[in-house]
């Protein structure tokens, strides 16, 4: 099952339920307006519904995770002896294929094919024992494991939400130099996504760096895996209003002897409002780009940073 629009928007695959098809085990949908309404502005979706390309009915029994032996199997509710795990692997190999141009992945939560995570695993008895990811979704998460992944559920809270859509952007253009990368490139892309790997993990942002150093010795193809995989691991982690506020410090810092006493307190004083919880992030990045158009910096103007994401998204105006 596939949608597609303007082939000039980042595409993100999707459980065809969140789009408001009716393929859930009951006929019914969960269709997420937030999705469709908001983010379908700026991204175009490539839906999937492993329990119907299976082959399985609408509507048609509810199946669920159970624990046999070492192994997560995928079976009938009603009926134990129905066992769909198999079948249901060998589809999400099937679509892995068609998701080579994916940006980011939006599954639907607690569903035992769809779940990125905390989907209930039962015992044979029907007693719940513990929680993991929903089968189909396990498989395209471990076919791509660097691809930016999120339930619709947690999408609802801001900072997922903020960082879902960043490591989207991010992706996306990592996309754009893969195939034609060169140590050049390499470093242009580095230098461009600096503060952005900055505000996530620092440890890493370092690591990046001494990675990058090496961009003309080293096998370029496996430098830049290894670059991607210690990127989207910096990525996976929510950036803090603490990491925030020293990215936009080190950007202060490249004008902030060309402020008047008067502004550069002010820009101090909306830094620590920002820090103490009582602004948005949106505010003081505002107000440092306003700085920058009085005083343009080449190198902070080619910064990721300050510009991650559509604004008309609002992301950072609620966190």
């Amino acid at each position: 099952m596939e949608e597609k629009g303007n082939n000039s928007k980042i595409t993100l695959g999707i459980s065809s339920c969140l789009l408001g098809q009716e393929v859930r085990f009951d006929s019914s949908h969960k269709h997420n307006r937030y999705i469709t309404d908001s983010l379908g502005e700026y991204f175009q979706f490539q839906a999937f519904c492993p329990e119907v390309a299976i082959g399985l009915g609408i509507p048609r029994p509810a199946i669920r995770l159970v624990k046999v032996s070492n192994d997560v199997r995928v079976r009938g509710v009603k009926d134990p002896e129905q066992d769909v795990t198999d079948a249901i692997k060998d589809y999400s190999r099937q679509a892995a294929k068609l998701c080579t141009e994916l940006s980011g992945y939006i599954f639907k939560s607690k569903s035992p094919s769809c779940g990125m995570e905390r989907v209930k695993i039962y015992s044979e008895k029907g007693d719940p024992l513990d929680n993991g990811p929903g089968l189909y979704a396990q498989g395209i998460m471990q076919q791509y494991p660097f691809l930016p992944v999120e339930e619709e559920g947690r999408l609802m809270d801001a900072h997922l939400r903020e960082n879902f859509i960043e490591r989207v952007f991010v992706y996306h253009r990592w996309q754009q130099y893969q195939n034609t990368l060169t140590p050049a490139s390499l470093v242009e892309f580095h230098s461009r996504h600096k503060f952005t790997v900055l505000a996530h993990d620092e440890k890493v942002y370092r690591e990046l760096g001494r990675l990058v150093a090496d961009a003309g010795k080293a096998d370029l193809k496996q430098l830049g895996k290894n670059y991607m995989s210690l990127l989207m691991t910096a990525m996976n982690q929510l950036a803090t209003t603490k990491s925030h506020t020293n990215v936009l410090q080190h950007i202060m810092g490249f004008f902030k002897d060309k402020l008047s006493s008067e502004d550069k307190q002010e820009l101090l004083s909306v830094l620590d409002d920002y820090r103490l919880g009582k602004l948005p992030l949106i505010v003081p990045v505002t107000l440092i780009k306003h700085y920058l158009r009085l005083y343009p910096d080449d190198y902070i103007a080619s910064q990721y940073y300050l510009n991650p994401h559509p604004k008309e998204l609002m992301l950072r105006n609620r966190i």
